[in-house]
């Protein structure tokens, strides 16, 4: 029966003997006194032994068994002995057990302190080697390509529409709930500013300029980075753990071919058509907002849209995308392709693929975005 009573330490010094004498229960869920001033008792001059007192001591477990090692490895540096046989009978087994056997030498891993100018060598050589291992990815994605162009590409073309079934199709849910979203948040904040001079009406102008050269595309592949990046990567890395990818080079498949170059098409194929899709469903977004909080009629939203969003700006937006569909497949593939042999590979393979997708994309929309303001389009 557990009396619930609050566990401490209390101390008596006679002569070189100190006397510790431990209080209530010793349990997990108790609040245990700090070793601190004990320790500090044990390092004075005169201690040789030190003696417990267990009259007062309720329940205890394995938090007992802790401090109570932890005060006989300090006596045993110091020189000093602690003296175990007043404690309970478990105690002293459990204690026997702990010490019947030494530690191995070596067992604990070392603590090694990596200095600065180290870890930014290590993190440069990190760089090189990742930078290198994409322009190889690349070149060889280019040859594929060129086989391609020649007729002489070999993969299944059931692989390439089942993979434009799974980024195409199968995303639109997800495309529709956020490019709507993004298109009511885009009315709001834009509304917020327009309200103050009674011009309303130019949020078609913003929703419709901002869904189709911005943030239609760009919001599509960020969805299509995290979905079918990862999924890219989880496959190929799951066929690379499975030494499945070794048996195609066996049987004279080239990986390339077979495997990423289906995938890629399919997301070049897909990434425009979801973009016009993203750019339709913010327009409708922004719609439901003006339409409905403001003293704007639907023909006149549909109207100041038609006469803001031109065809350049539509070929814009459906050219980053195609561009965005390249990175997402690059980064998922190659990352699947690096996975290594274990089962937490291929999630941190699906993990850096998410991320290196991300970084491209924002990478190649931020430089597009500065190409189009200097040509002026």
């Amino acid at each position: 029966m557990i009396n619930n009573t609050p566990c401490e330490l209390k101390t008596s010094h006679k002569q070189d003997t100190l006397e510790v004498t431990l209080v209530g229960d010793w349990v997990l869920d108790a609040d245990i006194p700090s070793l601190e001033p004990l320790l500090t008792q044990m390092t004075q001059a005169g201690i040789k032994r030190v003696v417990f007192s267990t009259k007062t001591l309720g329940c205890w477990d394995s938090l007992l068994m802790t401090d109570l090692i932890h005060l006989i490895d300090q006596g045993a540096q110091q020189a000093i002995n602690v003296d175990t046989t007043t404690l309970p009978e478990g105690i002293q087994g459990l204690l026997s057990l702990v010490y019947a056997v030494p530690e191995r030498v070596g067992a604990r891993r070392p603590v090694t302190k990596i200095a600065c100018i180290e870890s930014l060598g290590h993190g440069a050589l990190h760089f090189v080697k990742e930078t290198h291992d994409l322009i190889v990815f690349i070149g060889e994605t280019a040859l594929s390509v060129v086989a391609l162009t020649r007729g002489k590409a070999r993969f299944r073309w059931l692989d390439l529409w089942m993979n434009i079934q799974d980024c195409g199709p199968s995303a639109l849910p997800i495309i529709t709930l956020i490019s709507l979203l993004v298109g009511l948040i885009l009315a709001f904040v834009g509304a917020i500013q327009l309200a103050l001079f009674g011009a309303q009406i130019y949020i078609a102008n913003l929703v419709g300029l901002g869904m189709s050269r911005e943030m239609g595309g760009l919001m599509a592949a960020i969805i299509m980075s995290g979905r079918t990046g990862a999924a890219y990567a989880a496959q190929l890395g799951t066929m690379q753990v499975n030494s499945e990818i070794d048996a195609l080079k066996t049987m004279g498949f080239q990986p390339m071919e077979f495997l990423v170059l289906p995938r890629m098409i399919a997301l070049i194929l897909v990434m425009p058509l979801l973009c016009l899709y993203a750019d339709m469903m913010g327009i409708v977004g922004g719609a439901m907002v003006t339409v409905g909080f403001f003293d704007v009629s639907l023909l006149e939203y549909l109207h100041r849209t038609a006469e803001s969003v031109h065809l350049m700006d539509l070929m814009i937006g459906i050219t980053k995308c195609a561009v965005f569909g390249v990175l997402i497949a690059l980064s998922g593939c190659m990352r699947g392709m690096q996975c290594g042999r274990s089962a937490s590979a291929v999630g941190e393979a699906a993990t850096s693929a998410v991320v290196t997708g991300i970084v491209f994309i924002v990478m190649a929309d931020s430089l597009m975005t500065l190409m189009c303001n200097r040509l002026g389009i």
